[in-house]
C-alpha cells in the first residue's frame, strides 16, 4: 500500500484531543525498515534514539512515535509497542519479538489541559486507526497544541504537523523522499524574503531577550522518509539534511530552549540494486523539510 506520505508499507495514525490540546502520531514501517536520528535543540524529550545511532547493531524499526505531552508523552511509545507486539512486529529474540519505536516528544502542556497527555492507550489507537487517507496536516495528532513563534509571547501562532514530498528520477530510479513535521517553534517561520539578513539580528534580538524568560516548552520533532535504499550511516546524513532544512525555515533554530530533532527512515533498507548518491537524497530531505515547516504558516508553499 502506498500511504498518506507517499512510500509504500508506510501509514499514519493520529489521536487527537482538540480541547486539552494535545496528540500523537504514529508512523507505521514496513518490515525493511532502517533509520537513524539527530538531534540538535538543547531541551529534547525522547525515547528509544541512542539505538539508532550507526554504531548501534540493531538497524530496523519498526514505528516512529511523535507525541505531545512532553516526557510524559513518551509513554505513548508503551501502547505503540504493544501493538506491534500484537501484529508480530519487531526484533527478533528467543522470548519474542522486541519492537523499536523511537519516540520524540514536544512541549504542549501549557496550552490546554496539562493533565491530559498521551499515554499507552492513545499510543495504541494511533496505530489502530492508521489509514492510508490519513491527515499529515493542521492541528492533529503531534501538532494539536504545537505553537510557533513562541519567542513573541502573546504574539505567538499556532503551529500544527506539516508535510511535503519529493518525486525525483535518481541513478535510473524514481526515489520518493518524505518529511511530516510537528512544528511546535521558539522561532518564527522563516519564508526566505529577501530581507531575511537585515532582519536576522532583529530576530536574534527579540530570541535573547526572550530566551531568558522562557521555560523549555518548545520543539520541533520529525520523521523523513525515503524510499531510496540506505543503511544507518545513510539515513544519518538525511537526518542532518532534515535538520539543514529546519535552519533554513525556522529562525532561530535548534536554540537552548527546543528539543529539535529528527528520525531518518529508508523504508527498503539496503535492499535494491541502485545506489542513489545519499548528498541528493540529504537535499532532497532539506527541501521537503523547508517546504513542511513553511506550509504550517502558508498551505500553499
Amino acid at each position: 500500500m502506498t500511504g498518506p506520505l507517499g512510500l509504500d508499507g508506510v501509514a499514519v495514525g493520529h489521536w487527537s484531543d482538540p480541547v486539552a490540546a494535545t496528540g500523537c502520531t504514529v508512523v507505521l514501517l514496513p518490515g525493511t525498515a532502517v533509520a537513524s536520528c539527530e538531534i540538535r535543540g538543547g531541551a529534547p524529550a525522547s525515547r528509544e534514539t541512542d539505538v539508532l545511532d550507526p554504531s548501534r547493531t540493531v538497524s530496523r524499526v519498526d514505528a516512529v512515535l511523535l507525541t505531545g505531552g512532553s516526557a510524559y508523552g513518551l509513554a505513548a511509545a508503551d501502547g505503540v509497542m504493544r501493538w506491534c507486539e500484537e501484529q508480530g512486529r519487531g526484533h527478533p529474540t528467543p522470548a519474542g519479538v522486541v519492537p523499536i519505536v523511537p519516540a520524540l516528544g514536544l512541549f504542549d502542556l501549557a496550552v490546554g489541559d496539562a493533565s491530559v497527555r498521551p499515554g499507552p492507550e492513545q499510543g495504541y489507537a494511533a496505530c489502530a486507526t492508521a489509514a492510508d487517507d490519513a491527515p499529515v496536516t493542521g492541528r492533529v495528532g503531534a501538532g494539536t497544541g504545537a505553537m510557533r513563534s513562541q519567542m513573541r509571547g502573546p504574539d505567538r501562532a499556532p503551529g500544527g504537523l506539516g508535510h511535503h514530498r519529493l518525486v525525483r528520477e535518481v541513478g535510473g530510479r524514481t526515489v520518493t523522499v518524505a518529511a511530516l513535521v510537528a512544528v511546535n517553534a521558539f522561532g518564527d517561520v522563516d519564508h526566505g524574503e529577501p530581507t531575511r539578513t537585515e532582519h536576522a539580528l532583529d530576530h536574534l534580538l527579540v530570541a535573547t531577550a526572550a530566551m531568558a524568560q522562557a521555560e523549555r516548552g518548545q520543539t520541533t520533532i520529525g520523521v523523513v522518509l525515503t524510499d531510496a535504499p540506505l543503511d544507518k550511516a545513510g539515513c544519518h546524513v538525511l537526518a542532518q539534511g532534515a535538520h539543514d532544512g529546519l535552519a533554513r525555515a525556522l529562525t532561530p533554530p535548534h536554540t537552548r530552549v527546543d528539543g529539535d530533532g529528527f528520525v531518518a527512515v529508508s523504508t527498503t533498507g539496503r535492499s535494491g540494486d541502485a545506489d542513489v548518491p545519499v548528498d541528493v537524497l540529504r537535499l532532497m530531505a532539506l527541501e521537503c523539510v523547508t517546504r513542511a515547516v513553511r506550509s504550517v504558516d502558508d498551505p500553499t508553499t
